[in-house]
């Protein structure tokens, strides 16, 4: 069974809800940092694949701006879903590897 990006894109936005709605204790700097690395790795594999959203850049940069401030609970939020951002990209770029031969040429 293969899953369309619809269905990913929904599942990565519904876990990013539930992560957000669950209530956190204190975010460290060092788990910050740790967060951003797993984005960061994320957003360079999909540059392999030369696959990169701008949406996953600017979320990156808002949470090294809210780290710079340090309010270390929005930076961690903003690296998760800069991470999941990457990660769908990821995904997309595998997915069409294989469903352009899917068309039917007219």
């Amino acid at each position: 069974m293969s899953i369309t990006l619809n269905t990913l894109v929904r599942v990565l936005a519904a876990m990013a809800f539930a992560s957000a709605a669950t209530p956190a204790v204190a975010v460290s700097e060092e788990d910050f940092k740790a967060a951003y690395a797993t984005a960061e790795a994320a957003e360079r594999q999909a540059g392999t694949l030369h696959n990169q959203w701008t949406t996953t850049e600017a979320t990156l940069a808002a949470s090294r701006k809210a780290a710079a401030a340090g309010n270390f609970d929005a930076a961690m939020s903003q690296a998760k879903e800069a991470e999941a951002l990457a990660k769908a990209s990821i995904f997309q770029a595998n997915d069409e590897k294989e469903r352009w031969k899917d068309v039917e040429v007219r």
